[in-house]
């Protein structure tokens, strides 16, 4: 919500709007694309890249710096504002998954579910609501009810779940190496400056183109 109404606000201001190209893939992405490349590939390369790899190289400085690294990487990799806030989220969550369970599968079926439902079954709900407005059936119909009672059980379970964590006791807590200013050693290096804005700068170009 914090992206959309930011590009909503921005849009306003500058009297155009502003494009999110992933949005934009999936509408002009045949359905089976948006299966196999978004709903598949995608979760499993990027789980692997900013989970598996970034936080078993960087969990030594800690589980809270390793967790944001992965959510801020995650975030700015999108490179478009329109996702930028809940990737975020969505990001130091699976790295807390992972750091907490240890298992890569299950961020990648967490991730899978979530592209799945903004790729394929978005197009699929776009269309039966298009079609329940020029030819209403029990078809449609029962797509469009069982999207949102999807979403409504997943809302609630997750808001129960909520209630029901633990401190998590992360795995690698021995090995962690003490530094005076982790957030600095991890993010104040030459590398992740330029990584941090190379994708700013990408976010302003299309926000201006």
């Amino acid at each position: 919500m914090a992206g959309l109404i930011i590009t909503m606000l921005l849009s306003g201001a500058m009297q155009s709007d502003i494009a999110n190209p992933v949005q934009q893939l999936i509408n002009s992405a045949d359905i089976w694309i948006n299966l196999l490349v978004i709903s598949i590939f995608a979760p499993i390369c990027e789980e692997i890249l900013f989970r598996k790899f970034l936080i078993d190289r960087t969990i030594k400085y800690g589980a809270k710096v390793s967790i944001i690294l992965s959510a801020v990487l995650f975030a700015f990799f999108h490179g478009n504002l329109n996702q930028f806030f809940y990737a975020f989220l969505m990001g130091g969550f699976f790295a807390y998954v992972y750091i907490r369970t240890g298992k890569i599968t299950y961020t990648i079926i967490l991730h899978a579910i979530v592209n799945f439902m903004g790729s394929v079954m978005s197009l699929i709900l776009a269309n039966s609501v298009s079609n329940i407005q020029i030819n209403p059936n029990p078809v449609d119909a029962v797509i469009i009810l069982g999207y949102v009672a999807i979403i409504l059980i997943s809302l609630i379970i997750g808001l129960y779940g909520l209630t029901k964590i633990k401190k998590a006791r992360f795995n690698g807590a021995k090995t962690q190496i003490s530094l005076k200013n982790p957030f600095k050693t991890v993010y104040l290096n030459i590398g992740m400056i330029l990584f941090i804005l190379f994708f700013i700068g990408e976010m302003v170009y299309q926000i201006l183109g």
